[in-house]
């Protein structure tokens, strides 16, 4: 059963935010849009490209009234190491939730079980905390901000504009289309 459309389910953890330990918990996740970006481990290799991708446009999805939220099957404690120590993950302004139980994890159905990490799990979550977008790469392959931040923009064009949908490779400003009959067998 997939999770697209299914309110986010209820959690709570600590991450490692700003120089402090806080909170998290679905709740965060409403109000506003939200990315919730897993990744198998700190300290690894493609890991800390992504989530330095992620934090050079951070300041777009903020444009776009986005909060994202790191997570892995590390403690909060190790993310705060890795922020440290690392030149990419100091760019960080978002969350890095620590799920050592796998909760989170299990939670958005990416626990690889046999290895207790996640997978490459990407989750767009309107602000009534519905999930709208899921995207899951195998482990060698890196995600790309750019594309979430179009997909994102999608989502929030089509959120606003119930009748409309975004064709393949929509860019913001660009036409979209209106289902009906007429276009059927068109396209």
């Amino acid at each position: 059963m997939s999770l697209i459309n299914t309110e986010v389910k209820p959690f709570t953890a600590q991450a490692f935010h700003n120089g402090q330990f806080v909170e998290v918990s679905e709740a965060d996740l409403k109000g506003k849009w939200s990315v919730v970006f897993f990744y198998p481990a700190d300290f690894t290799f493609v890991c800390p490209t992504e989530l330095g991708d992620l934090a050079d446009n951070y300041e777009t999805f903020q444009k776009l009234g986005v909060d994202i939220y790191s997570v892995s099957t590390d403690t909060h404690f190790t993310h705060k190491a890795w922020h440290e120590s690392s030149d990419t993950i100091r760019k960080i302004q978002f969350p890095m939730i620590g799920d050592p139980t796998g909760t989170v994890t299990r939670n958005f159905e990416v626990m690889i079980e046999e290895n207790g990490l996640a997978d490459r799990g990407t989750f767009v979550i309107d602000p009534q905390g519905v999930i709208q977008l899921i995207e899951i790469n195998a482990g060698g392959i890196g995600r790309n901000a750019q594309e979430l931040i179009r997909k994102i923009k999608a989502a929030q064009y089509v959120a606003a504009h119930p009748n409309e949908v975004c064709p393949a490779n929509w860019e913001e400003g660009e036409e979209t289309l209106a289902p009906s009959l007429d276009l059927v067998g068109k396209i």
